[in-house]
């Protein structure tokens, strides 16, 4: 609860931002927001989100989930970590340590000719960006195709039904950054 004051309080101070007028923004007395920064109170969720808005931040910097990645956020060539295979043979990698509270997670995967990425990520909400490292594929969203090649980025909603298909004759892998986690 100390820290989360502290860091209510140093975000406050970065922004050059009063006492008075944040709580003012948020809704909450001068007094109730001072005791919140010197850990004589806890805010609501409600409180808490508020706050962290009228900071530009979000509620999980506040309460610091990110703080564990400036434990070890080096993964060394290597040290990916194999998540799963599809019956066609694809594989997805994980690119990065677990950490609770992360907002994107990045894998690596690797599609050997004529197979696909079926089954390694479901449909959920949320934002999906990719780079194709090597090879070339054929991407279908929500039942359009896009070819890329060797450097192309491509960014969609994970909400949309895609499948990535190699039609080339060496495997392609891509950078797939996806947001929220769904692991």
């Amino acid at each position: 609860m100390n820290r989360i004051g502290e860091r209510i309080k140093k975000h406050r101070e970065q922004l050059n931002m009063p006492l008075a007028e944040l709580s003012k923004k948020v809704g909450i007395s001068i007094s109730a927001l001072s005791q919140i920064e010197h850990a004589k109170a806890f805010p609501s969720i409600i409180t808490l989100k508020a706050i962290a808005e009228n900071l530009n931040t979000t509620v999980g910097e506040l309460i610091g989930e990110n703080e564990s990645l400036t434990r070890n956020p080096s993964i060394k060539k290597g040290e990916e970590k194999f998540v799963k295979a599809n019956a066609t043979g694809s594989s997805l990698y994980l690119l990065s340590h677990h950490c609770p509270g992360k907002q994107m997670e990045p894998f690596l995967i690797k599609i050997p000719p004529g197979s696909d990425s079926s089954d390694l990520i479901s449909r959920h909400p949320g934002q999906a960006f990719l780079k194709l490292l090597e090879g070339k594929a054929l991407v279908t969203l929500d039942k359009k195709d896009y070819t890329l090649v060797k450097g192309d980025n491509f960014y969609y909603n994970t909400n949309l039904e895609f499948v990535m298909k190699n039609p080339g004759r060496t495997t392609c892998s891509a950078l797939w950054i996806i947001s929220p986690p769904f692991m």
